[in-house]
C-alpha cells in the first residue's frame, strides 16, 4: 500500500501504551487532558491502529510506548518491566510485520542492563533502535553514568530518539505552574516538553558525548524541540571568549535528525532544511495525539521537490532505520 500520491511512507514516532506498563505510573497520563479518550487507540496494535494507518496512506509505523514510567522505577523492577514489555510489542510486530517496526523501552535506571536490553531487541528482535522519554529517576542522560547506552547504540549502528518526559518540577514551578489550572497541557506539548527535551539535547552536547561517540545517532521529534530555530545563536554564543571550545552546531548537525512529530509547519520546517539538511528529516505524526491524516495532507502542500518529499517520506528512514 501506499499514499494516495502512490509514494510509500514511513511514520517514526508513533506510540501505544502497554497496559501493564502504564499501570506502574503514579499518575498515568499525567497533566494531559483528555487521555482517556485516547487510550483504546493507544492500547491498540491491530486492527484499529491499521485502520488509521490505511485511511491516512501510511504503510509503516515505527511503534513506541508513549511517555512511561520505566524510567522512573526502581532498577530492578525497571529491567523487569522493560524486558516484558518489549516482548510483547515484539509480539504485536511479528504479527504485523509488513506494517510495524518498533523501538525499544529502555531500562534506563540499570544503565547496564539498558545497553544488553537495546543489544537484545536489536540483534534477537529486530528494533530499530530505542526511545528514552526525558530523564531517568531525575537525572539528564549527559551522566555519565548512562553513557553505556549511548555506547552500544554506536555499537549498534541504531538511533535513540529522545522523547519528550515530565518536565523538571522545579521548572514547571519556577515558570508556569501558576496557568496549570486554565491550561494543563502547558505542561507538555504545548511547552513543557519543549524545554525539558531541548535543554536534554543541549546538555548532551555539552556534556562531550558525541566526542566520545562521534558516530552516535540522536533523533528529536517536533520539528528538534525548536533547537534548529536556535542553532546559528547557540552556537554563535558559546563560542564567545569565556566558553570551553565547542563546536556545537557541527555536533548537532551531524549527529542528530529530525522528525516532523506533531508539528506540522511549513515555516518551521524550512528553517530545519536550511539548517540540518533534508536528509536529517523524517516524516513523522505522533499519533494517537495527533491524527494521521493533517500530517500526510500537509506532506502534499510543501514547497519542496518530489525527490526531497520522498526521503521525508521514506528514503531518510530506510537508510536510518536500515528498514528494506
Amino acid at each position: 500500500m501506499a499514499d494516495r500520491t502512490g509514494r510509500y511512507v514511513i511514520a517514526l514516532e508513533e506510540h501505544y501504551a502497554d497496559p501493564a506498563v502504564a499501570a506502574r505510573a503514579e499518575r498515568p497520563g499525567g497533566s494531559r487532558g483528555g487521555i482517556a479518550s485516547l487510550l483504546p487507540r493507544l492500547n491498540d496494535l491491530g486492527e484499529l491502529r491499521l485502520r488509521e494507518m490505511d485511511e491516512a496512506g501510511i504503510d509503516l509505523q515505527v511503534i513506541s510506548h508513549a511517555p512511561s514510567p520505566i524510567q522512573q522505577l526502581d532498577p530492578t523492577s525497571a529491567v523487569e518491566v522493560a524486558i516484558a514489555a518489549n516482548d510483547r510489542l515484539h509480539d504485536a510486530i511479528d504479527r504485523n510485520s509488513e506494517r510495524f517496526a518498533g523501538f525499544a523501552a529502555l531500562p534506563t535506571p540499570d544503565p547496564m542492563a539498558a545497553a544488553a536490553e537495546l543489544d537484545r531487541t536489536v540483534t534477537r528482535l529486530g528494533f530499530k533502535g530505542a526511545m528514552i522519554h526525558g530523564r531517568s529517576q531525575g537525572r539528564f542522560h549527559d551522566d555519565r553514568r548512562f553513557w553505556p547506552i549511548f555506547e552500544r547504540a554506536q555499537a549498534l549502528d541504531v538511533p535513540i530518539y529522545l522523547h519528550p518526559g515530565p518536565p523538571h518540577p522545579a521548572m514547571v514551578e519556577a515558570y508556569y505552574a501558576d496557568y496549570l489550572t486554565d491550561f494543563p497541557w502547558l505542561n507538555s506539548a504545548a511547552w513543557g516538553y519543549t524545554i525539558d527535551t531541548a535543554t536534554q539535547a543541549l546538555r548532551l552536547v555539552l556534556s562531550g558525548l558525541f566526542d566520545e561517540y562521534p558516530r552516535l545517532k540522536i533523533i528529536l521529534g517536533h520539528q528538534g524541540e525548536g533547537i534548529p530555530f536556535l542553532v546559528d545563536r547557540v552556537d554563535e554564543a558559546l563560542k564567545r571568549p569565556g566558553n570551553k571550545p565547542i563546536s556545537f552546531k557541527e555536533t548537532f548537525c551531524r549527529n542528530f535528525y529530525i522528525t516532523t512529530s506533531g508539528h506540522f509547519s511549513t515555516p518551521a520546517l524550512l528553517c530545519s532544511i536550511l539548517e540540518v539538511g533534508i536528509d536529517r528529516i523524517l516524516f513523522s505524526v505522533d499519533w494517537p495525539f495527533v491524527e494521521n491524516a493533517p500530517g500526510v495532507q500537509w506532506m502534499e502542500t510543501l514547497p519542496i521537490s518530489p525527490e526531497d518529499k520522498e526521503k521525508m517520506l521514506n528514503g531518510n528512514a530506510r537508510r536510518l532505520l536500515k528498514l528494506s
